[in-house]
């Protein structure tokens, strides 16, 4: 293993860790802070105050969450201002080595597509070993869908 796959191991570890954490975490339909301050028994008014804001201001911030324009900055203020923390995450729906195993598999068929010299009963046998192989090596080019 060379230090590079190593280090990408580590990295693999990280994200699918926090996908299986997040795995069950959905977005309430009326946004995190607003849900937040709700279960609180907080105003719009109080946690404005809190966060040095008017309440129009929360008002923004939630509507703002909703329609994916609030800021990581506004919703860590957020957070804090109602003594909670604010995490965020991007997490594959499977984990990592899933989503590389489809990405050699798709490079894979579409490799074995333009190769029409290989047998169509020695097609899957190719396509197991080149995913391998593009797994192993991982090329420049790998997330490139060429």
């Amino acid at each position: 293993m060379t230090v590079k796959q190593a280090v990408r191991q580590q990295y693999q570890a990280i994200v699918d860790l926090a996908q299986s954490k997040a795995e069950d975490v959905r977005v309430p339909a009326e946004g995190w802070i607003r849900t937040v301050r709700k279960a609180l028994g907080m105003s719009g008014a109080q946690l404005g105050k809190r966060m040095g804001h008017t309440r129009a201001r929360v008002a923004q911030a939630e509507k703002a969450e909703l329609e994916g324009g609030v800021t990581l900055k506004s919703m860590q203020a957020a957070a804090e201002a109602m003594g909670c923390r604010f995490v965020y995450a991007i997490v594959p729906p499977v984990t990592v080595e899933n989503v590389i195993i489809e990405q050699a598999r798709k490079k894979a068929l579409a490799t074995i597509g333009i190769a029409s010299t290989v047998q169509e009963s020695r097609t899957q046998q190719e396509v197991a070993r080149l995913m391998n192989e593009l797994i192993y090596q991982m090329p420049s080019d790998f997330w490139e869908d060429k």
